[in-house]
């Protein structure tokens, strides 16, 4: 398994690549840090350095996602998608190998 790009998350990344000029060796680089309770927390961004010894990369209609190796594992079979809705448009993630929402000590559910 990998890293999946949805159809919208891979249109809304051409268009912001292409209003940026990004090269097209761009990616989109994924990065992981322990969030606690609450799961892990994702930083998404383009980066055109990948580094065979140390990166894996995944890629999706035309659209590259590199991360370290090291949270491969972690992050086998996550979803990026884009979404628009009342409350706002950005990018969400799905991670199917760690629960989301916290405890209830943090006020989780």
């Amino acid at each position: 398994m990998s890293v999946i790009l949805t159809e919208a998350a891979v249109e809304e990344v051409k268009q912001i690549m292409g209003a940026q000029s990004l090269d097209e060796n761009t990616a989109v680089r994924m990065g992981v840090a322990g969030g606690g309770c609450s799961g892990l927390q994702y930083s998404l961004g383009f980066d055109a350095h990948f580094d065979p010894e140390v990166d894996v990369c995944y890629e999706h209609h035309g659209v590259r996602v590199v991360t370290r190796k090291k949270f491969a594992l972690h992050l086998d079979g996550t979803t990026i998608d884009f979404q628009e809705g009342p409350m706002g448009r950005g990018f969400s993630i799905q991670n199917p190998n760690y629960a989301s929402g916290g405890c209830p000590g943090c006020g989780g559910h």
